[in-house]
């Protein structure tokens, strides 16, 4: 068994589980290419997901930007925030207009 991102215009549009052999009946007429991805991200760096974008030059799956200000890590190919997460045991949100993590109540 695989799992496989159907992509359309570099955007997942669908993930599916289905046997190699899946692919030499199956029938889709809808514009977009099936691409193998794996729950480990031990290939195209994340496991993909609905919404996530494909970069074949990367070849890689890439999150949606969470917030205007956090950057790609080119390496990872995931989002990273300016300022580090709080490592004292409690749980926070980033707030995008203030640039900081705020705890929850």
């Amino acid at each position: 068994m695989g799992i496989y991102a159907k992509v359309r215009d570099g955007l997942v549009v669908n993930v599916i589980v289905a046997d190699d052999e899946f692919f030499e009946t199956f029938v889709d007429d809808t514009p977009g290419t099936y691409i193998e991805t794996k729950k480990d991200g031990s290939i195209r760096k994340n496991y993909a997901g609905i919404g996530f974008s494909y970069d074949s030059t990367r070849d890689a799956f890439i999150p949606p930007q969470p917030f205007e200000s956090w950057t790609l890590n080119e390496e990872t190919c995931l989002w990273e925030c300016p300022v580090e997460y709080p490592n004292d045991g409690n749980i926070y949100s980033w707030n995008e207009s203030q640039q900081k993590w705020i705890r929850d109540e």
